[in-house]
């Protein structure tokens, strides 16, 4: 993994968020000051920014992009051209990328050995491995996991305080109850929708006053007693998981301006209250601005929704998934069926004293996707990370259920061992197979169909593809390219002998050139199925589609021509040329507003 997971990554840009949080996360670290991108939490990005600081990366504090974001509304804009003028203009680009993705891919590892080991605990060294493998195979973590972003991180500390509750809820002690808090925190310093897990975790709690547990006392006294234990330890790894939160939060926003609290006064005490309430007052203002983007336009199997559909999730899991993982689970439902429907008495699969930990997996999962499935939040496979992860985990009873299938013959389990061999294999083929291009994959349920007409955003593109545009660019002698990328960046910094084109509004003087557009504006960024009509081929595995337009540009609205201007889309739906506007800003900081919007 740590091959094909970095290797494709060092053939990448900067994707769609990368460039504002490498440039916050390094400025937590250097100035401990949280101005920057509030609408994530700050722990992932301060890891990356402290390999970043080590490694002597220079920004400069005294430029407008910093001044200006000391105030929230200027600040969303900031972090935008901060991060843009560290990545690319302060420091070397492929030096500065490489630094900042070593971080997050150790954390990729990480969640893949803390896979491993709670596997083998619920199902020994051989459903250990059947996780690792599926884990290391998955082209979700292969693509996501080395880049500088929230959702891998989440996806471990959730997975590590799913575990340390239930060991929690096992064992009540002050050990337990610190590690838990710990890794809990840890998730809620990564990503908002954490919060997600804690209603799994207090669900898994409550089942047992009414399914109970093996082991766990029947008399109304000692139940009593039981619960009541488990309960103030999980009531004080919850308060300890706040204090950490808090503590974080205060150190790294130490020396931030407080005048988002100015309303509260200047006198002393009135100074010492406005640095105290700083923690809350940035983690609470990031959650309203997560909350308010909260309901996205979603594109899926070539229909555009004006929110988010509760199929959205599974429909993207079946596609983006390798065949071998969903087979495997098609059979871990197959062997479920078959024990429950058996007349013969079975051995648990899951080891008696990990009961809670078996039950804390499949509640929290069911919230967790349960959540995702009702959410208007549907955009990428990237945001469904932990629940894959749970599932991943699911897998690890399968070579206990197959030893002890009731009544079942011996050729029959060999046979189905023998299966799940050839699904494990089948994995590690699909990983190879499709390296270096994990974002555009799509398996064979999509029957060979382009992933633009499934998907979009980060399932297909996420602008990661811009060296594959460079060298497309040298190999065909391009002098002038039109891009249209899928990005708020300045592409020429990878591509230089390019410029920003909008594949709607071509102009006569477009005529023969090679045009190269992201995967996401031929039917859902833009409306560009026009080009379709004129040879192209696909770069970077289908992120990205080289056109060379004809010698005379249609007029608009005419059968192979781009559209009318009423049946033009605005890039993210966004009012006004968003793409134009933050360019502006990447180049040019010093044009950045107290209230950069344009006025419409």
């Amino acid at each position: 993994m740590a091959f094909l997971s970095f290797g494709a990554a060092l053939q990448e840009s900067p994707v769609f968020d990368e460039t504002a949080h490498i440039g916050a996360g390094l400025s937590y670290v250097q100035k401990l000051d949280l101005r920057l991108n509030p609408e994530h939490p700050p722990l992932s990005k301060a890891v990356s920014g402290l390999f970043l600081a080590l490694r002597g990366t220079r920004a400069d504090y005294s430029g407008p992009a910093w001044r200006i974001s000391k105030d929230f509304v200027p600040a969303i804009a900031g972090e935008w051209s901060f991060g843009h003028w560290v990545v690319t203009r302060w420091n070397d680009p492929a030096v500065t990328l490489i630094w900042a993705r070593v971080p997050m891919l150790l954390l990729t590892l990480l969640l893949g050995w803390s896979i491993f080991m709670y596997a083998v605990r619920l199902g020994g060294i051989a459903g250990g491995l059947i996780c690792l493998v599926v884990f290391v195979t998955e082209p979700v973590f292969l693509a996501f996991g080395p880049l500088v972003l929230t959702d891998i991180p989440v996806t471990l500390f959730s997975v590590l305080t799913i575990r340390a509750f239930a060991d929690l809820w096992r064992k009540p002690e002050r050990a337990t109850i610190g590690i838990f808090a710990l890794y809990l925190a840890g998730a809620l310093l990564c990503k908002f929708s954490a919060l997600i897990v804690l209603p799994g975790l207090l669900g898994t709690g409550l089942s047992t006053h009414v399914i109970r547990l093996r082991g766990q006392p029947t008399e109304d006294a000692e139940r009593k007693a039981w619960l009541r234990l488990r309960w103030r330890a999980t009531g004080m790894g919850l308060l300890l998981t706040v204090i950490l939160v808090y503590v974080f939060y205060l150190v790294l926003s130490w020396n931030q301006p407080t005048s988002a609290l100015e309303r509260l006064g200047s006198s002393l005490p009135a100074v010492v209250l406005r640095r105290a309430l700083l923690p809350p007052a940035i983690y609470l203002g990031g959650m309203f601005l997560v909350l308010f983007s909260f309901n996205r336009l979603s594109f899926l199997l070539g229909h555009a929704y004006p929110n988010g559909v509760w199929f959205y999730y599974p429909v993207v899991f079946a596609l983006k998934t390798q065949l071998g993982f969903l087979g495997l689970l098609s059979l871990q439902m197959f062997l479920g069926l078959f024990r429950r429907l058996s007349t013969e008495r079975a051995d648990p699969v899951v080891p008696i004293e990990l009961q809670m930990h078996w039950r804390t997996l499949r509640v929290t999962f069911v919230v967790f996707a349960g959540v995702c499935l009702l959410s208007h939040f549907d955009i990428s496979i990237r945001h469904f990370s932990v629940p894959l992860a749970l599932l991943i985990l699911m897998l690890a009873p399968m070579p206990r259920m197959l030893q002890s299938m009731p009544g079942a013959p011996r050729g029959v389990v060999l046979s189905v061992s023998g299966i799940v061999a050839a699904l494990i294999v089948s994995c590690l083929f699909t990983a190879v197979r499709t390296y270096p291009w994990y974002f555009p994959y799509v398996n064979a349920i999509g029957m060979g169909k382009p992933a633009y007409t499934l998907m979009s955003d980060s399932n297909v593109d996420w602008n990661q593809s811009l060296p594959e545009v460079e060298r497309f660019v040298e190999q065909h002698g391009v002098e002038d390219l039109a891009l249209d990328s899928y990005s708020l960046a300045d592409d020429t910094v990878f591509v230089p002998r390019s410029h920003v084109w909008d594949c709607q509004a071509p102009q006569p003087s477009d005529a023969n050139r090679w045009a190269v557009v992201s995967a996401n504006m031929i039917l859902d960024g833009h409306n560009c199925a026009w080009l379709l009509n004129y040879p192209h081929e696909a770069l970077a595995g289908g992120s990205m589609y080289a056109f060379q337009l004809p010698a005379l540009i249609p007029s608009e609205g005419s059968p192979a021509g781009p559209p009318r201007v009423a049946d033009r889309r605005k890039f993210l739906r966004v009012a006004f040329d968003f793409k134009a506007l933050m360019l502006q800003f990447l180049r040019h900081p010093e044009t950045i507003t107290e209230d950069p919007r344009p006025k419409l």
